[in-house]
């Protein structure tokens, strides 16, 4: 045999050798991330976290799936996927095994949380709807079953007197929802999203719009789930909004398996703490978000991961 090619074929098997025994190539990693519904602020948001994270983890790589709150946690718990988006108020249902949970979650841990959520619900600004209770009879539109925004539309009904048997309701994504308000087809177009919605901005550019104050509804909203609040819309977030609207508020955050590796979820956390510009870029609410606040106990226990870096970073758990 060629002595000149013997030696190249040694050198080759040598290189592909190499190649097998790397460690970034067999311990290469691929998880699957839950993120939200299309038109809605987890989506481009889970891309940026895609970005970040296998960069800082080598060998990793991340796929970005559609989800929803309560279809993420389903999912993990399930095995079908290892990290999603979650809104403490339905993630805490589910690690207790309240409706619309069967039973305990007990492999979803926090990660961090993120920005606070605004339920909003958004009419034609001059169709005569200034409260819940005026949309009976009406067409309304929110998000697929399995949706956060959706379980709160169905809530918010309930403490009204209402059910979807006394309004015609469409479960669809945001951007359907947002046609058939501008084609006249629904009066009215739930979302639990950040603020401001893009959603809203796309539907505010077609049509004159206004927010409905829900602070009346508190009340009733938290005997269903104590993990409610009021948070405010400022004066100024839509166009023609003149003043201050409250709306029924909660928090998103990153939940993930907890038999997820220790030290990959640390580093996750490590690079989110260190990149919220990056975050910040794709949602403004994330401007100020400090690692004491991602470290915010909802009710959820911390993944050891997510727990390490926080005590490392001097945040009491």
């Amino acid at each position: 045999m060629n002595r000149t090619f013997m030696t190249t074929l040694l050198g080759v098997t040598a290189i592909i050798g190499l190649a097998a025994a790397s460690p970034a190539a067999s311990a290469a990693e691929a998880y699957r991330m839950m993120t939200g519904p299309q038109g809605g602020s987890w989506v481009p948001l889970g891309g940026a976290l895609k970005d970040m994270w296998e960069k800082a983890l080598p060998g990793v790589s991340v796929q970005a799936l559609p989800g929803a709150g309560i279809a993420n946690v389903r999912g993990i718990e399930e095995g079908k996927a290892e990290i999603g988006f979650g809104n403490s108020i339905t993630t805490v249902d589910a690690v207790e095994g309240a409706e619309p949970f069967k039973s305990p979650h007990k492999n979803v841990c926090n990660i961090a949380t993120l920005y606070p959520q605004y339920f909003q619900v958004v009419v034609p600004a001059d169709g005569g709807i200034n409260s819940i209770k005026d949309l009976k009879g009406k067409s309304i539109t929110t998000q697929p079953r399995g949706n956060t925004g959706e379980m709160i539309t169905q809530q918010l009904l309930k403490v009204n007197g209402l059910s979807y048997n006394d309004v015609k309701v469409s479960f669809v994504s945001y951007t359907d929802s947002v046609s058939q308000m501008k084609d006249g087809h629904a009066q009215a177009f739930s979302l639990g999203t950040t603020v401001p919605a893009g959603a809203i901005m796309d539907l505010a550019a077609g049509r004159d719009i206004k927010l409905l104050d829900l602070s009346s509804n508190l009340d009733g909203m938290r005997k269903l789930n104590p993990g409610y609040n009021l948070v405010t819309v400022p004066a100024g977030t839509y166009p023609k909004q003149a003043g201050d609207v409250k709306v029924i508020g909660y928090a998103t955050h990153i939940v993930a398996g907890c038999k997820l590796p220790t030290d990959t979820v640390y580093t996750m956390t490590k690079t989110m703490a260190a990149n919220v510009s990056a975050m910040a870029a794709v949602n403004k609410a994330m401007a100020k978000l400090t690692v004491q606040e991602m470290a915010q106990d909802i009710g959820v226990p911390f993944h050891p991961g997510a727990a390490k870096f926080y005590k490392e970073s001097g945040v009491k758990m």
